[in-house]
């Protein structure tokens, strides 16, 4: 028996799927084949013999995955690894000592079958160079990036804490002041990362950390980007990056230049997801969700809970604008705009790009994304809209008039 073979009959008999001896019946009729049974494995024996189904092949077979990982975790020189954290469908995240400086940290290992394909072994040592670059209070620092044994790590800052992914569980809210310090805290981390030429691509809630002391950490930055790496974005060209619930229109048609808008639009969705415990979007496929990110108009966070201040809707809208022009420009204006909500007052970046483009359509005879009076309540359209066009077209009027006035007085 193999080695794989040994360590899935281990598996298979600790999850109580079939007993050692029925693994040992199964093992004994294989060895009677002969050559006959040479290529088949004990999984598709077991499989064949109605022991365990596909999915539990699947299950077991990322367990055996996670075991040859957890070896090697512990080999790293000069960390004790103490236990398993997490783990993605990329990596798998340990909890570790580092000994030389007796502190905890966290390494994430590429995974066996992922280090053979180059593509995800240059894509782990950049989010390595990527996050080093960094060095903010609410983004995890990166301690070192390596190679033991044929498997590649990544150490970085332990959080003791929650994900705000499972602060929103349950379709549970956060409570708008604290929704706005968070999504503050993210903001500033990103405007810092921008600030660095780099564009994380993949914000959303399972990538923001909060601490024991409440303090947001922003993580993972597997898909980040240099804003200047033209090379790379022309190999990336056409391919959605990103997240389905937060990406940005422009991440989903795969263009080039990305820039720190669509960071915007994925804490923009964020921000949404944790004020309304739902996300932006829904679908019942990847593709079907995205379209709507493209095509379908978003409902105002604070139609979706009442409790919301307008402010918040308002703020959250220009976040998520379709068209990245009508966004906010950068993380420097949108905290402009939360500290203002934050103190009462209203977001008057937001409302200036409400009224700036609206007296741009109606100069330019464009059409908007503006639904009828009547079926507001249906669709979910803002009413706040409906109120600037008729501010719009009055002021318009009002300078017709007046031109007309002090022409007619020139003859």
């Amino acid at each position: 028996m193999s080695i794989d073979d040994s360590q899935f009959a281990r598996l298979v008999v600790e999850r109580k799927l079939c007993t050692s001896n029925e693994v040992e019946l199964i093992l004994s009729e294989h060895k009677a084949m002969g050559d006959k049974a040479a290529s088949l494995s004990l999984s598709d024996l077991l499989l064949q013999h109605g022991y365990i189904t596909h999915s539990q092949i699947k299950r077991l077979n990322m367990a055996m995955d996670e075991d040859s990982m957890y070896r090697p975790a512990q080999q790293i020189p000069g960390f004790q690894v103490l236990s398993k954290i997490g783990q993605g469908a990329m990596a798998v995240v340990f909890k570790a000592k580092q000994l030389s400086l007796d502190r905890l940290v966290a390494i994430k290992v590429l995974p066996k079958r992922l280090s053979e394909n180059q593509e995800f072994v240059d894509r782990f040592y950049r989010e390595g160079r990527a996050a080093a670059r960094l060095n903010h209070a609410n983004i995890v620092q990166a301690f070192d990036v390596g190679e033991s044994g044929g498997y590649h790590y990544f150490v970085m800052e332990f959080i003791d804490g929650e994900t705000v992914y499972e602060l929103v569980s349950d379709n549970r809210c956060v409570e708008e002041k604290e929704a706005l310090r968070l999504i503050r805290q993210c903001a500033r981390a990103l405007h810092h990362a921008h600030q660095q030429g780099l564009i994380h691509r993949d914000v959303k809630p399972k990538n923001l950390m909060i601490t024991k002391g409440g303090d947001v950490k922003l993580a993972d930055m597997g898909l980040a980007r240099e804003m200047s790496d033209f090379a790379t974005a022309k190999t990336e060209a056409g391919r959605a990056y990103g997240t389905p619930y937060y990406i940005s229109p422009e991440q989903i048609r795969g263009e080039i230049d990305i820039d720190a808008r669509a960071d915007v639009y994925g804490l923009g969705a964020t921000f949404y997801h944790m004020v309304t415990g739902k996300v932006p979007f829904d679908g019942t496929t990847p593709s079907a969700v995205m379209h709507k990110h493209l095509k379908e108009p978003l409902v105002p966070a604070d139609h979706v809970n009442k409790e919301l201040s307008a402010g918040v809707g308002e703020i959250i809208e220009v976040m998520m604008a379709k068209v990245r022009d009508d966004r906010y420009r950068s993380m420097e204006e949108l905290i402009t705009d939360i500290d203002a909500v934050a103190a009462g007052e209203p977001p008057l970046q937001a409302r200036e790009k409400y009224d700036h483009d609206l007296l741009e359509t109606l100069a330019t005879g464009r059409t908007v994304d503006a639904k009828p009076a009547d079926t507001e309540e249906t669709t979910g359209a803002s009413p706040r809209i409906s109120v600037q066009w008729v501010l719009a077209l009055g002021v318009l009027l009002a300078i017709s008039v007046l031109c007309n006035v002090m022409l007619f007085s020139g003859r």
